[in-house]
């Protein structure tokens, strides 16, 4: 029996309608390694991120997971279900907000809901569109949230699509 080939891939544009909400899984489990690493990595010398005895003397009484690192990965946890391969580009982020913060040892549930979706009107065959990104810790709170618009490939002009095309001939 032949084997058959499958590369995981997001979804064009076309497969995408508005109002549907993914829910990405698994959660991430933020470990102080991750925190301080990200922060670091980044040149952020908030103290809030890096320094427990001064943290601990702030309102919240402790470290607080570098908001960055909250967004990136709220961003980057809908990559494989929704943009891997079908992407063309992000074209921005806008209201992002922090209405609750995430601590070391919290876990990051990640959603994104298609808000709005339109062909694009100078580039055939792809789209633009917005996605609403949340990000929720293990109690359900509301930890980021984020609106991003994205251009994607429509189906059938992705050069990938097609069998025997892309590389090593994967359609």
């Amino acid at each position: 029996m032949p084997v058959r080939d499958i590369v995981q891939r997001g979804l064009y544009y076309d497969e995408l309608e508005v109002g549907t909400r993914y829910l990405h899984r698994p959660g991430r489990t933020v470990t102080e390694a991750d925190n301080v690493l990200f922060t670091t990595l980044t040149m952020n010398n908030q103290g809030l991120h890096l320094d427990a005895a001064w943290a601990a003397t702030q309102p919240f009484g402790q470290r607080l997971v570098n908001s960055m690192f909250t967004l990136s990965t709220l961003v980057g946890a809908s990559v494989g279900q929704l943009t891997q391969g079908t992407i063309v580009a992000n074209l921005g982020l806008s209201s992002v907000e922090f209405p609750h913060p995430l601590f070391h040892g919290d876990t990051l549930y990640s959603e994104t809901l298609v808000a709005a979706k339109r062909p694009s009107a100078s580039r055939h065959g792809q789209g633009i569109v917005t996605f609403e990104h949340t990000g929720r810790n293990q109690d359900g709170e509301i930890v980021a949230t984020a609106q991003r618009a994205v251009l994607m490939w429509l189906s059938d002009a992705h050069p990938d699509a097609h069998p025997g095309a892309g590389p090593g001939g994967q359609g």
